[in-house]
């Protein structure tokens, strides 16, 4: 690894990395956006064959992250980038390419999701694992705020942006420039120039072999057993099923529904969710400097879970339910980000290296299955005690997830 000469924005390797990450992101938000469009206009696919397009896109890629894990730990990280970005573009490309020889089908739209999903899966474990080698410890927290501050603003650009291509260039021209996009990330990650250590082989570290199975009990010691890390995986899965999976199952048939507002109206309040995570990518470094990265994770996961008390308020508050929808999108997201930036550094910078894959596969793995558990069980009570009930009782339950990150180790915790 070669340490940067004055902080970041003098590391050329990081740069590389950040200008790819950002390119990449964009257009994955582009073709988010195009699919489904595609799979209406083109293909003149219903609610369900939408539904379905939208599952697939998501459900491979938890699944990946089973296997995922032990491949990273035993492989180099960057080729392992590059060959993800280089299959999206190949099988995002295959999209128009059917759609000009009339041979495009829903099954195939659903093939490429599910394995764009599952390459996404794989370059998001990988780059978690390669950031700590490429640009070291005491850069961590800013390194991952200024990623996790690109995917914000990702995601407020790139639906915009996608709205746009589509109507000047039709939706399969648009995932021609997609596919672009990973192409010229690909190649910004072939110019890295650090030297990368050896992969650790199977069975090397002290942690077993290579089954799947292994590689999962090496994932759970590694991350559960740590006394900060474990603490963060209970609260990331705590709020995955209980807010996560709430959001997933309520959030839009609350807006739409029960507060009677309109789809313009919810589509701008959600779009300011981005706005407040590019500010948390801000906050996290301010509130780590100010109080320590554990102080600052118990207290951005609080803030962030208290947000959420607007949304059942929201109903109460006649003409201010639409400002406190978005106070919520601002103050809730900004501070989850926050959170997640401490909690990722932590992660990257307390293991050994030969199990951060591992160990971050099985949280992709243990949030990705928790998450339609809480959407399931939120549609169940939704139906018996009502969909304002519900939204109340999981965001009071959510408080579970900043309670259990309320131990000594994680408070004492000054620096990831």
């Amino acid at each position: 690894m070669s340490s940067p000469p004055a902080g970041l924005s003098r590391h050329p390797d990081f740069l590389r990395l950040w200008a790819a990450q950002a390119v990449s992101a964009v257009g994955s938000r582009i073709s988010r956006t195009a699919l489904p469009v595609i799979a209406i206009v083109s293909l003149g696919a219903d609610a369900s064959g939408v539904a379905v397009l939208s599952a697939v896109s998501t459900a491979p890629g938890v699944l990946a992250g089973l296997f995922a894990g032990g491949l990273v730990d035993r492989s180099r990280k960057r080729p392992l980038l590059v060959g993800a970005d280089l299959a999206r573009a190949a099988l995002i490309l295959s999209v128009p390419i059917a759609a000009w020889t009339g041979t495009l089908t829903l099954l195939q739209l659903s093939v490429v999701a599910a394995l764009v999903g599952m390459a996404t899966s794989l370059f998001q474990i990988a780059d978690n694992a390669y950031l700590p080698a490429l640009v070291g410890q005491e850069h961590l927290v800013k390194a991952n705020a200024r990623l996790e501050g690109t995917e914000a603003a990702a995601e407020i650009a790139g639906p915009g942006a996608a709205g746009i291509l589509i109507q000047a260039l039709t939706a399969p021209v648009t995932m021609v420039v997609d596919a672009l996009s990973y192409l010229v990330s690909a190649a910004l990650l072939g110019r890295i120039r650090a030297a990368e250590a050896p992969a650790v082989p199977a069975g090397g570290g002290g942690d077993g072999g290579a089954s799947l199975v292994e590689d999962l009990r090496v994932g759970l010691r590694h991350g559960l057993g740590h006394p900060v890390v474990g603490a963060t995986f209970l609260a990331m899965g705590a709020h995955a099923l209980l807010l996560g999976g709430a959001f997933s199952a309520l959030y839009m048939l609350y807006l739409l529904e029960h507060l009677l507002l309109d789809t313009t109206t919810v589509g701008l309040i959600i779009s300011v969710g981005g706005i407040g995570a590019l500010g948390g990518s801000f906050l996290a470094g301010w509130l780590g400097r100010r109080l320590g990265a554990g102080p600052a994770m118990i207290l951005s996961l609080f803030m962030s879970q208290a947000g959420c008390a607007l949304i059942p308020l929201a109903a109460q508050l006649g003409r201010l339910a639409i400002p406190a929808l978005v106070v919520h999108q601002l103050v809730g997201d900004a501070f989850l980000m926050a959170f997640m930036i401490h909690a990722v550094s932590a992660r990257q910078s307390m293991l050994p290296l030969h199990v951060l894959g591992r160990v971050d596969a099985t949280l992709h793995v243990l949030t990705g299955a928790l998450l339609p558990a809480g959407t399931l069980a939120a549609g169940w009570l939704a139906g018996r005690i009502g969909v304002e009930a519900t939204v109340w009782a999981f965001v009071i339950a959510g408080f579970a997830a900043p309670l259990l990150l309320v131990r000594p180790a994680v408070w004492r915790l000054r620096a990831a």
